[in-house]
């Protein structure tokens, strides 16, 4: 049995390589973060199985500061929305 496509609440396939924005706390506030995705895994959480994705931020987000640190992160697929293909690098 094949595994089934993970999407965004759009339909459109999240899938390595795609660029998404998602929500992620700065502070006290929330702020809108552009990243691509890297990696779809999944992790278990409270007994069921959680849709997990590693993602590096472009550096583009809401707010008035800038992020600090382009790393590597771990989002919870659930709030993802593609927006787009990665530029070739």
């Amino acid at each position: 049995m094949a595994k089934a496509r993970l999407t965004d609440f759009t339909g459109a396939e999240i899938r390595p390589g795609v660029v998404i924005t998602y929500a992620s706390r700065r502070g006290n506030r929330v702020a809108q973060t552009e990243a691509v995705v890297l990696q779809t895994c999944s992790r278990k959480q409270a007994g069921r199985v959680v849709p997990v994705l590693k993602v590096k931020p472009t550096g583009r987000e809401s707010g008035i500061s800038g992020r600090k640190t382009i790393s590597v992160r771990t989002v919870g697929a659930e709030h993802a929305v593609v927006i787009g293909e990665a530029p070739a690098q």
